[in-house]
C-alpha cells in the first residue's frame, strides 16, 4: 500500500517538495502523505492540457471510449488494495469502499460504451444537422467523502466527449482518485489529457479558473465553495456543473411497508457515517403511523456496529475528523436546549479516533439548527406530520433541493407528493446510489446542471448547428 502519493502530470506521475498529510480516521495516526501543487505543476496541467486538445478531439469517439472501457477492466483487478487504502483514508467500511469503487467502474464503462453514439452527429427537420464538439479543457474538483465514484462522474463523460480534464481531487482520499488515473493511463490515453493534482483548494481553483481555455467547472461540494466557483467562472464565461449541498427529506406515509422503510432510511442514512448530500437528513412520518415507524427505526439503530472499518464486523465507520464530530455534537445539543429528545445509541463507540454514536433525535422544534443546516453525519430528526399538505410544506422548507425520498403505497399519495416536492430527484419506496445512465440534478441551493447519463455527457460539449441547403451532400 502506498505511503506516498504524487501529481499525474504530462503523462508522468511526480512528486512535490510540499506534502500534505493524510489521517486515519479511525486511528487519528498519520498513514500516508500526498504531493501538493503549486504554480509549477499548475501550469504544466495547463499547457499539456492545451497541446493535448487537437490530438484528443480528433481521436475517434469509439477509440477514446475503448480507452475508457479498458481502464475500467484494469480498476477492476484493483479493487481489493483501493477499497482498503480508501478504507484507512477515509474511514468508510472496506464493504462500502468496494462498492463505490465498482459504481466507479459502472460509470468509466457506461460513458465508454455512450461515446460513439452521444458524439454523433444529429439531424433535424431535413436538411440540419446538430454537431458535437467537445468544450475544450475541464477544471473538474471532487471532496473527500466519495472520491471513487465521483471522480469517475468527473473524468469519464468530459473524456469520452473528447475534453481534456485537470482533476483536483481529495487531499483526505487520494487512493481511488490516483487508482482511477493509473488505470486510464496504462489504458493508453494520451499524455496531456488528464492531469490529476491536490493541495490548496482555493489556491488551485483560482489559478485553473483564472485560464480563459478552461472551459467547464465540474465541481461536487459545499454550496458556499459553489457559489464562488460560479462567481468566478463569471469572469471567462466557463459553464458549470455544481453538485452542492443538500438536506434529504423523507416522507413515509401510514400506508408504508414501516419495517422496509426504517431498514432502507438507515441502510442509506448511516453509509460513511452519514457523510453525504444525498443521505436522508429529515423524517417526516404519518402521526398515526408515528409510533410503530420509531420503533422499527430504533431497532436498526441498534443493530448498527460502529468501529474501525477494517473490521469486517463494522457497519459505520468513523467521520472525517474531530471537526466533524464537533458539528455533529453542537447540532444534536443545539435541538436539546430547544426541547428535542434524543435516542441515543446503546451500542459502543471507540474512544480512540473520530467516531460519533448515531442517534435519533425527536420532539425536535422547527428553529432547531439541524432542520435548517445540512447535517452531514450520522443524527436524524423524526418529526410526525398529519396531512399531505403539512408533509410536503415541512419538506420544502429547506434552500436545499437535491434529493427526496418517498415511502407509500397510494398512487395518488406518489403523483401528489412528486409533482410538489421541490428536488431534483425523487425515489420512492427505496434507496440507493446514483447509477451512471441516469441523471443526478440539483436545484436551488444545490446546484445545477447535471450530472450522469446522456444530460451528463452533453455537459461537455456544444452542439453545433450546421445548415445546409438541399444540394449539399455534406452529411451524406
Amino acid at each position: 500500500m502506498k505511503t506516498s502519493y504524487k501529481l499525474f502530470l504530462n503523462g508522468e506521475w511526480a512528486s512535490t517538495a510540499s506534502k500534505i498529510g493524510i489521517i486515519n480516521p479511525a486511528t487519528g495516526e498519520k498513514v500516508a502523505s500526498v504531493a501538493s501543487a503549486g504554480i509549477g505543476e499548475l501550469d504544466i496541467a495547463l499547457n499539456s492540457a492545451r497541446d493535448a486538445m487537437s490530438v484528443w478531439k480528433t481521436t475517434s469517439p469509439s477509440q477514446r471510449g475503448a480507452i475508457l472501457s479498458n481502464a475500467a477492466d484494469i480498476l477492476e483487478s484493483k479493487i481489493a488494495s483501493t477499497a482498503l487504502a480508501t478504507c484507512r483514508e477515509l474511514g468508510k467500511t472496506v464493504s462500502e469502499a468496494r462498492d463505490e469503487i465498482v459504481r466507479a467502474i459502472e460509470t468509466l464503462r457506461w460513458n465508454g460504451e455512450s461515446a460513439a453514439r452521444l458524439c454523433r452527429s444529429i439531424s433535424v427537420q431535413g436538411h440540419r444537422e446538430m454537431v458535437p464538439e467537445p468544450l475544450g479543457i475541464v477544471a473538474a474538483f471532487v471532496p473527500w467523502n466519495y472520491p471513487a465514484v465521483l471522480s469517475a462522474r468527473k473524468l469519464a463523460p468530459s473524456l469520452a466527449a473528447g475534453c481534456p480534464v485537470i482533476l483536483k481531487a481529495a487531499e483526505d482520499s487520494p487512493a481511488s482518485a490516483v487508482a482511477i488515473v493509473e488505470a486510464l493511463a496504462e489504458a493508453g490515453i494520451p499524455a496531456g489529457v488528464v492531469s490529476l493534482v491536490f493541495g490548496d483548494p482555493p489556491f488551485i481553483s483560482e489559478h485553473l479558473m483564472d485560464c480563459k481555455d478552461v472551459r467547464v467547472v465540474s465541481f461536487t461540494g459545499s454550496t458556499k465553495v459553489g457559489k464562488a466557483l460560479a462567481k468566478k467562472a463569471s469572469n471567462n464565461l466557463q459553464q458549470c456543473v455544481l453538485e452542492l449541498g443538500g438536506h434529504a427529506p423523507v416522507l413515509v406515509f401510514a400506508d408504508a411497508d414501516l419495517k422496509q422503510a426504517a431498514h432502507e432510511i438507515s441502510k442509506y442514512k448511516f453509509e460513511c457515517a452519514g457523510q453525504s448530500c444525498n443521505a436522508p437528513s429529515r423524517i417526516f412520518v404519518e402521526r398515526s403511523a408515528y409510533p410503530a415507524f420509531l420503533k422499527e427505526f430504533e431497532k436498526t439503530l441498534d443493530q448498527i456496529v460502529v468501529g474501525n472499518g477494517e473490521d469486517p464486523k463494522t457497519t459505520m465507520g468513523p467521520m472525517i475528523n474531530a471537526q466533524a464530530v464537533a458539528r455533529m455534537e453542537r447540532l444534536k445539543q443545539d435541538a436539546i436546549q430547544k426541547g428535542a429528545s434524543v435516542h441515543e445509541y446503546k451500542g459502543s463507540v471507540p474512544a480512540q479516533g473520530y467516531f460519533c454514536s448515531p442517534a435519533i433525535l425527536t420532539n425536535v422544534p422547527d428553529n432547531a439548527d439541524i432542520l435548517r443546516e445540512e447535517p452531514f453525519g450520522p443524527i436524524l430528526p423524526i418529526i410526525p406530520f398529519d396531512t399531505v399538505d403539512d408533509a410536503i410544506n415541512r419538506a420544502n422548507a429547506s434552500e436545499y433541493g437535491l434529493a427526496a425520498y418517498l415511502f407509500t403505497s397510494s398512487s395518488d399519495t406518489k403523483l401528489e407528493t412528486t409533482s410538489r416536492l421541490r428536488v431534483g430527484s425523487i425515489s420512492i419506496n427505496m434507496l440507493r446510489g446514483v447509477r451512471a445512465d441516469v441523471i443526478n440534478p440539483g436545484i436551488r441551493n444545490s446546484g445545477y446542471g447535471y450530472e450522469g447519463g446522456d444530460e451528463g455527457f452533453r455537459a461537455f460539449q456544444n452542439l453545433k448547428l450546421v445548415n445546409r441547403s438541399p444540394s449539399d451532400n455534406l452529411f451524406e
